[in-house]
């Protein structure tokens, strides 16, 4: 089996269409054509359904889909691996960060990071663990730093980096701005982030923990922008890592209510696939970001 096979197959996968991959490739739609009809001869089944406008995976495509990019992942790390022990500088790192590694961590590793390895390109992606969990167990993804719930795939490993805690934010001139404690806050709209698998796991327990009635989850956000913007147009309130706080780009616009009530975070930690060591340079930048966790908790 070809590597440019499966290449070509991911491709078609991800883009929907034939002539949209070739041209992704640079490679010519006939080409790209026979090497998709190849491959289907060799494993002996259809995996993709052709439409009016471009193709579907078939069920065979959706299994072959997941081991592809495993492979394709891994061949990847392989090489990047093999250079940088014979002392390359440049290779790949894709990882997802939660908004308090974007906002703790980051600005501590980044610099330091780049000034080491200039050529190392950083794909970086705005999420949390639950988004990014099956990108992390077929090696599309090389870690995560963020939040993690504990009911995570036991294939999965989990380094806590600090306990966190978690602040109440609204607009500036909410109308309950001056509220002290949860019970004032009973009936208002709520933004959740999607830090847990079921958004009702996030602040349910909260309330019921105070004998409160249950909050109104009206949004659930999947970036830091999404959780900005929903409270800053609206009257809608957020439970969020108390780093928010401490941000320029959001104090502006964002006002901490001070309730009396304790509010605990998950636990930020670096995750990665078990008894799967990452490329040097992912286990600096890891080093890096573990080095910044003193100035974030201070």
């Amino acid at each position: 089996m070809k590597l440019n096979a499966l290449r070509d197959f991911q491709a078609v996968a991800e883009r929907g269409s034939l002539r949209a991959a070739a041209r992704q490739l640079g490679v010519a739609q006939p080409a790209m054509s026979r090497s998709i009809q190849e491959l289907e001869k060799e494993l002996g089944v259809t995996l993709f359904e052709r439409r009016a406008k471009g193709v579907s995976l078939t069920s065979m495509g959706e299994l072959f889909l997941r081991r592809t990019r495993a492979v394709r992942s891994e061949l990847r790390r392989a090489q990047d691996e093999i250079a940088q022990a014979r002392g390359a500088m440049h290779g790949q790192i894709r990882m997802c960060l939660s908004s308090v590694a974007h906002m703790a961590l980051l600005p501590g590793a980044l610099r330091p990071f780049h000034e080491r390895y200039p050529d190392v390109r950083l794909e970086i992606i705005d999420g949390v663990v639950p988004s990014v969990e099956a990108e992390l167990l077929d090696g599309a993804m090389d870690l995560y730093i963020g939040p993690a719930p504990l009911d995570l795939s036991p294939r999965l490993e989990v380094e806590k980096l600090f306990d966190n805690h978690r602040a109440i934010f609204g607009r500036i001139g909410h109308p309950l701005s001056d509220a002290m404690s949860l019970a004032e806050l009973v009936g208002t709209e709520w933004v959740t982030t999607s830090a847990t698998y079921r958004a009702e796991d996030e602040l349910c327990p909260v309330f019921l923990r105070h004998g409160l009635p249950l909050p109104r989850l009206v949004v659930r956000g999947h970036s830091a922008f999404t959780f900005f913007f929903s409270i800053v147009q609206s009257d809608m309130l957020a439970m969020l890592p108390v780093q928010w706080a401490r941000a320029p780009l959001f104090s502006d616009s964002l006002q901490r209510i001070e309730v009396k009530e304790e509010l605990s975070a998950l636990p930020i930690c670096i995750v990665r696939r078990v008894a799967l060591p990452l490329t040097p340079v992912g286990e600096y930048f890891c080093t890096l970001m573990r080095g910044a966790v003193t100035r974030a908790t201070e």
